[in-house]
């Protein structure tokens, strides 16, 4: 056992002596020490779920044979941190995740792991830890949270975020925000619809990370409970068959995974994540391998915000598998795949059923014969930009108009919400990249304000920032490179017109060559708006902007 490296031999007596100060008992000592990594904490409402999930681990272990010990990971709620400072916190806690999981698993000399996320950056930063540390380890997430009901229909935190701007437009009055604030999520859990954490949680099971479920489930359900106490026992059987995460979490696993994800119609922040979880394993990995996989891959679910159906349907439908059934019969899936079950991919789906066409449409009858991402590219974004394809309205696929320059989100919210943008403008915000943030804000707020105002099929938006997985229409991130090193998006000027091909997969500003290289030679970088140490030492680390602030971090050992 790897913990023999703490428990047995002559110069362990003093690791010893500090196990029987926490109360191990000689038989415990035998056994294997399984770290239960939990994200619980009590200002995140989809982590607050996470002690019961944690005690329920413990059990499966323990049943299996292993002694569960829990150890702490750190989270954030991007929804309480939106629209302030606090979003520039929120993507560098990936990297916060992943590196202080690493210590505490190697110092300690872990035998395997269970790691307990849910939220945005905290799934796939226990990702990148299990890739580093490499014991045997499997997933299991708190669950997504159920859909919220006002006046008869479904609805979810991205609705929050658009009432606040149509009560800005006086499209709504306070009464019915209220009434929203009230009823929009109504249980604890990641947020309803198919955003960032339920897009990673979904693709921790695609990757084979995960048990069937661990995406969809719906965090109140004791189906949870038992999903969890299954876990524990299935790490268990990894420890006995030495099954790792690098055994699972290939390159095949995650082009798996991409395709699933154009499928799903996942959160744009896949892009940023999946790349930085391929670099643990020594894929390189560009964003652009999206289009091929898009071109062949059919849009098969619109969950919110792009549809009507959120995470409870698509678990009741058949979940994840179903999905991936679907796409299988296309010759989609790389059958051959180990995952945390001990059996390979093609073994896992044999028997999924699609339950509910309307929910997950089958490949004969897609939304869309893409996938629900895409990336542009063009001389406005050498490097590449994100769009979540499948939440466009048709009309603003392709898209020309003028440029709306904003140096910051806020900035552009208040002329978004003083009615100072227009239908047919393309608002452009830069200086929020993971560099020039720093920390590479989300930009649920300003697209928000533009779906609130009536504008969501008029207007488009494009930034070196992200978007959240609840933002909708015509919006654009990801932009590369960033404006902080100098990216042409920094280049762009008031009126210039912008554009937008999504079918196409072009991006570009209307300039001669000779006019940007003009602007290139007159630009001047601008120091970014830090005031913090973290921050500080996180812009200066950033290696890529078009990864979401991949670091240049140790592999961690086998």
């Amino acid at each position: 056992m790897k913990s023999d490296n703490v428990k047995k031999g002559m110069q362990q007596a003093p690791h010893r002596s500090l196990f029987n100060a926490l109360g191990f008992t000689e038989e415990e000592m035998e056994k294997p020490l399984v770290g239960v990594v939990s994200s619980y904490n009590e200002i995140v409402p989809g982590h607050m779920n996470l002690d019961k999930i944690v005690n329920a681990v413990k059990m499966g272990v323990a049943e299996a044979g292993g002694v569960p010990v829990v150890i702490p990971a750190i989270a954030v709620c991007d929804g309480i941190a939106m629209g302030h400072i606090g979003m520039k916190y929120s993507l560098v806690t990936r990297d916060l995740i992943a590196d202080s999981t690493e210590s505490l698993a190697i110092a300690h000399q872990f035998d395997a792991l269970v790691m307990v996320p849910n939220c945005d950056k905290n799934v796939p930063g226990l990702l990148m830890a299990a890739a580093r540390v490499n014991v045997p380890t499997v997933f299991v997430s708190g669950g997504p949270m159920l859909a919220g009901r006002v006046k008869g229909h479904k609805t979810s935190l991205s609705s929050m975020f658009e009432a606040v701007g149509a009560c800005a437009a006086g499209k709504m009055t306070e009464e019915d925000v209220k009434e929203f604030e009230h009823k929009a999520c109504p249980t604890c859990g990641s947020c309803s619809g198919m955003y960032t954490a339920n897009s990673m949680n979904c693709l921790t099971e695609v990757l084979g990370m995960g048990l069937r479920g661990n995406g969809t489930i719906p965090a109140v359900y004791s189906e949870r409970i038992k999903l969890a106490k299954h876990a524990g026992m299935a790490v268990m059987e990894m420890y006995r068959k030495n099954i790792r995460p690098r055994d699972i979490m290939t390159k095949d696993a995650i082009m798996n995974a991409l395709t699933v994800d154009m499928a799903l119609g996942c959160s744009t922040n896949s892009m940023l994540h999946l790349p930085a979880i391929a670099h643990e394993v020594g894929f390189d990995f560009d964003i652009k391998f999206a289009n091929p996989i898009s071109e062949k891959t059919p849009n098969l679910c619109h969950l919110a915000p792009a549809g009507p159906t959120y995470m409870e349907d698509l678990n009741e439908a058949g979940g994840v598998y179903a999905v991936m059934k679907e796409l299988d019969g296309l010759g989609l899936i790389n059958r051959d795949c180990m995952t945390v079950t001990g059996k390979t991919v093609g073994e896992n789906i044999k028997d999924a059923k699609n339950l509910d066409p309307e929910v997950i449409r089958p490949v004969s009858n897609p939304y869309s014969k893409t996938g629900g991402l895409a990336v542009l590219s063009g001389n406005l974004a050498p490097d590449g930009s994100v769009v979540k394809r499948s939440a466009v309205v048709d009309e603003m696929l392709v898209h020309e108009g003028p440029a709306r320059v904003f140096d910051c989100e806020d900035d552009a919210i208040v002329a978004i919400k003083g009615g100072k943008i227009n239908p047919g403008d393309v608002v452009v915000i830069r200086y929020e990249g993971p560099k020039g943030g720093p920390g590479m804000r989300e930009m649920l707020n300003p697209t928000s304000a533009i779906a609130g105002m009536g504008l969501g099929s008029s207007v488009a938006l494009i930034t070196d920032g992200r978007f959240s997985g609840a933002s909708r229409g015509a919006s654009i991130g990801h932009v590369s490179p960033e404006a902080a090193v100098g990216g042409p998006i920094a280049l762009v000027e008031e009126g210039d017109i912008i554009s937008i091909d999504i079918p196409k997969l072009s991006l570009n500003l209307k300039v001669s060559d000779e006019e940007l290289e003009k602007r290139k030679k007159a630009w001047t970088p601008r120091e970014p708006k830090v005031t913090t140490g973290y921050l500080k030492r996180y812009a200066s680390m950033v290696t890529s902007g078009n990864r979401g602030a991949i670091l240049e971090v140790p592999k961690g050992v086998n």
